[in-house]
């Protein structure tokens, strides 16, 4: 069963985040992972949701796409954007 890891991102320091987002599709692709959504034009459409950026990481399971959080491509991408963005992340599985 796919596994999407859905993050909603306050970008903070957009010239540090565009240095994370040139690493992050090659960590996602090295664990099978494939951008769905990668910023769009988020619109609440109902809640108090006041979300800027979304990304949506598509993974064969979820076991992949922990493999792929908890890896050394992952993880040098995180640290590259450390101090650039605040982010709430969840990992979810699809239907």
């Amino acid at each position: 069963m796919p596994c999407y890891l859905v993050a909603d991102i306050e970008v903070t320091d957009p010239e540090t985040y565009e240095a994370y987002k040139a690493l992050s599709p090659g960590a996602a692709a090295a664990y099978g992972g494939r951008f769905i959504v990668r910023g769009g034009n988020p619109e609440p459409v109902e809640g108090d949701w006041p979300a800027t950026r979304i990304v949506i990481v598509e993974f064969p399971d979820r076991e992949t796409a922990h493999r792929f959080w908890d890896g050394p491509e992952y993880a040098h991408a995180r640290k590259v954007r450390e101090g650039a963005a605040i982010i709430r992340s969840v990992l979810v599985d699809g239907a």
